[in-house]
């Protein structure tokens, strides 16, 4: 049983030592000639303006909530929807009404949200 498992453990094994030799290398070889432009905060090629602990919006966080509420969703749906025809032979309509269910009660979170403006981007 562990015999299956050599290989992947194997590739793990080098992938780690590979970064790590890349990182170690980038330290020894890289330039080290720091200047005041090379150690500022860089931000998507812009200056930084005000502080770094500034505040975010509710509407941000919301979002990020509704992606993963979503991101969920799919990690349910997607392989009941590969493996839906062998359950529907050996379990009969039991294999559709729970997911059915799961459905039901995500689309009325998705329409309530929708109904108290959280997909509103103003």
């Amino acid at each position: 049983m562990l015999e299956n498992y050599i290989p992947i453990i194997l590739v793990l094994v080098i992938a780690a030592i590979f970064a790590g030799a890349i990182i170690a290398s980038s330290r020894i070889f890289g330039p080290k000639r720091p200047s005041k432009a090379k150690v500022m905060p860089y931000e998507s090629g812009k200056n930084p303006i005000g502080a770094a602990r500034q505040r975010f919006s509710v509407k941000y966080y919301l979002v990020a909530m509704l992606f993963i509420i979503f991101d969920i969703e799919v990690i349910y749906v997607y392989p009941w929807g590969v493996e839906f025809k062998n359950l529907l032979n050996s379990h009969g309509m039991f294999a559709f009404w729970p997911m059915f269910i799961f459905l039901v009660v995500l689309e009325l979170g998705f329409l309530y949200i929708f109904k108290k403006g959280g997909l509103k981007w103003d």
